[in-house]
């Protein structure tokens, strides 16, 4: 009770600040809306070959930076995990993740578009950049709930600290890890979306401009490519997960 008392005591505070209040919006401008609607009713797939193009340059853009993210994410993740190393290493990369992951992937690529031209490649690096944070963050998690037991045991043989991380931590961590790279990768596809806003490449902007220029039914299009897409990312990884897992 007490609780829910508190969840509602917030809403109620944040109403305001919030514009809630312009829900009448949605029904007041009524025109206007069955505009936009009927638009959206009737997708215009006349240039569906430019925009498989772009969805597959979103999707590709994903790809390479979720590869970067869990390539130098892996190791981060031992750096950052209380069971594998010290804490004077632990705390300041665990402080460094948290800044790439504090920041989102639209604000890194406006940087690196404005660090390295418009394109593709900004989109990817502010991908691997963020989820840098977040695989790290993950990985370290599933690290430090490991069962110490086997690799105490590999210990007692003499094996150095490489061999019980190769032997007694990866083969423990790495089901949970896949199912995570394959969790990750589904989710930068959709983040990658809307990176082509700032000229990081993809559909993003193809969406945008179709939008800003009042051409719903194309933006309509382009959606429901999307959602295809994303679907069949999301069937493929599932059976891809139920093979590593």
């Amino acid at each position: 009770m007490g609780v829910g008392l508190a969840i509602a005591a917030c809403l109620a505070v944040a109403y305001e600040p919030a514009e809630v209040f312009n829900w009448t919006l949605l029904f007041t401008d009524a025109a206007n809306m069955a505009t936009f609607a009927g638009d959206f009713a009737n997708p215009d797939f006349t240039d569906w070959r430019i925009f498989a193009d772009k969805i597959m340059e979103t999707i590709f853009i994903a790809l390479w930076g979720t590869a970067l993210s869990i390539l130098f994410g892996a190791p981060i993740a031992l750096l950052c995990s209380t069971n594998i190393a010290p804490w004077w290493v632990v705390q300041p990369m665990r402080r460094m993740m948290d800044a790439a992951r504090a920041i989102n992937e639209i604000v890194f690529a406006i940087l690196f578009v404005a660090a390295v031209g418009l394109g593709p490649f900004a989109g990817v690096m502010a991908i691997f950049i963020h989820n840098l944070g977040i695989i790290s963050k993950l990985f370290s998690e599933a690290v430090e709930a490991i069962d110490p037991r086997p690799v105490e045991g590999i210990r007692a043989t003499g094996a150095s600290r490489v061999q019980e991380i190769v032997y007694g931590v990866i083969p423990q961590v790495m089901p949970l890890w896949s199912s995570l790279m394959l969790y990750r990768f589904e989710t930068n596809v959709r983040s990658a979306t809307v990176l082509g806003i700032v000229g990081a490449g993809g559909i993003g902007f193809t969406f945008y401009e179709s939008f800003r220029s009042f051409q719903y039914d194309r933006a309509s299009a382009i959606i429901i490519l999307i959602v295809l897409a994303v679907m069949i990312i999301d069937i493929c990884s599932a059976r891809l997960r139920k093979f590593l897992v």
